[in-house]
């Protein structure tokens, strides 16, 4: 059983996890049952078409939640609906062979249903890290503040959630490595496995099945039109601002580009909430070079954008570990990747050794300067790139390894290595 409280008609970038592993798991051995919060209580703006994408033998419960209150006092998902997924959870397990609980966070908080099932049942379970947990929250260092709070309430909760875990997984290593450091007794107890976002190349399929066209903006034969479609992570943004500075300073050799972010915004919903758009004005490329959606579009919108422009932007963070699951959304939609990643993010071997894109890769925080330094010749690379390019360059082969069924396989490997010992 896996405990993701969001899951279609939920558009949210952590549900195609827990929906792709559903999908595959059949596939190795392993039923799944999807224990979600029923979307009458969720924020978000639903997508429906999303629902479209889930295999009709899915099996999906549901649970209520509280709802939202005005003001607004508990958000967290995992929070509102905490006690009702724990009776679902203890209530399947009991009634049938649940062999394993797995439960992706965030939310974190869902994370101490195992620990709790495990004590009432003796059900094995384990942790997904979409996200790292304990981390530091820029403002932490104001005691007393909500991201002090946060810090402390995570550093005393994940140690009491993975405390009888036998897998602990997560979008890279660098996402749980800590996580053992900090628990060293986890090496003797659980398995580890690391599995990326993975591509599904059904998604794009079902894009033309649907017939979406793009309706952000329109395709202009004069312009060199890139995408960056999602979240923008706290420590991608000193990146960004090299790059715009070096736009700012070779105004005409970029001036046929645009970047295009898409539901980079402060929050999901709110269409003005715009991250992107001070560092554009500060450099003077505001609607000019640089354009901002702020608000949170379908995933299938996604996709049909990203195959009506020329080609992809991929910004990482200073963060090695960081692996965007974007690359393979842009590997799937056919389009030229131009990327900017930490050297030791698992996606540069991806596009490089795929023959998917041009990668400029640094070193962190003290490599900055090199961003500045060849960003204009590596993207004078990706233009020559992209007037040569075709899909058939792409060499599949190197991709399939990051395809959403062999990154499946990996967690139903790691499913047997528990239950077998």
């Amino acid at each position: 059983m896996i405990i993701s409280p969001h899951f279609p008609p939920s558009n949210l970038a952590a549900v195609h996890r827990s929906r792709l592993f559903a999908q595959h798991l059949p596939s190795f051995g392993w039923e799944p049952i999807i224990l979600a919060v029923h979307e009458k209580y969720y924020e978000e703006k639903l997508d429906w078409n999303m629902v479209k994408l889930l295999s009709p033998n899915l099996r999906v419960e549901k649970v209520k939640a509280i709802a939202i209150a005005k003001p607004r006092l508990i958000g967290d998902i995992g929070l509102r609906s905490f006690f009702q997924l724990y009776k679902k959870t203890v209530q399947i397990i009991r009634s049938e062979k649940i062999d394993f609980l797995y439960i992706p966070i965030p939310s974190f908080y869902v994370s101490l249903i195992g620990r709790l099932a495990h004590l009432s049942t003796g059900v094995k379970y384990g942790i997904d890290y979409i996200d790292p947990w304990v981390h530091f929250f820029a403002g932490a260092e104001k005691v007393f503040s909500r991201h002090w709070f946060s810090t402390k309430i995570a550093s005393f909760l994940e140690p009491i959630a993975i405390k009888k875990a036998t897998l602990i997984t997560g979008v890279s290593e660098g996402y749980y490595l800590p996580v053992i450091d900090r628990n060293p007794f986890l090496k003797k107890m659980a398995v580890f496995a690391a599995m990326p976002y993975g591509g599904e190349k059904s998604d794009h399929d079902k894009v033309k099945e649907l017939g979406l066209t793009p309706y952000l903006f329109q395709k202009k034969k004069d312009k060199v039109q890139l995408i960056y479609a999602g979240a923008m992570l706290p420590k991608a943004y000193t990146v960004l601002d090299r790059i715009l500075k070096v736009m700012h300073e070779n105004v005409a050799f970029f001036s046929n580009i645009e970047l295009h972010f898409i539901g980079t915004g402060k929050t999901s919903l709110d269409p003005n909430g715009y991250n992107i758009k001070p560092y554009a004005e500060r450099y003077g490329l505001w609607q000019q070079q640089i354009f901002e959606y702020p608000q949170r579009i379908p995933y299938l919108d996604v996709l049909i954008h990203l195959e009506g422009c020329d080609g992809a932007f991929i910004l990482g963070s200073t963060e090695p570990h960081y692996t965007p699951s974007k690359v393979y959304q842009s590997v799937l939609s056919g389009k030229p990747i131009f990327a900017v990643l930490h050297q030791q993010s698992s996606a540069c071997q991806v596009i490089t050794k795929s023959n998917a894109g041009v990668v400029l890769m640094f070193d962190g925080e003290n490599d900055l300067m090199k961003i500045e330094e060849v960003f204009k010749n590596k993207f004078s690379n990706y233009l020559s790139f992209i007037s040569s390019f075709n899909t058939n360059q792409v060499i599949m082969e190197e991709f399939d390894k990051y395809s959403a069924k062999a990154v499946t396989k990996i967690l139903a490997t790691a499913l047997n290595q528990v239950v077998e010992k």
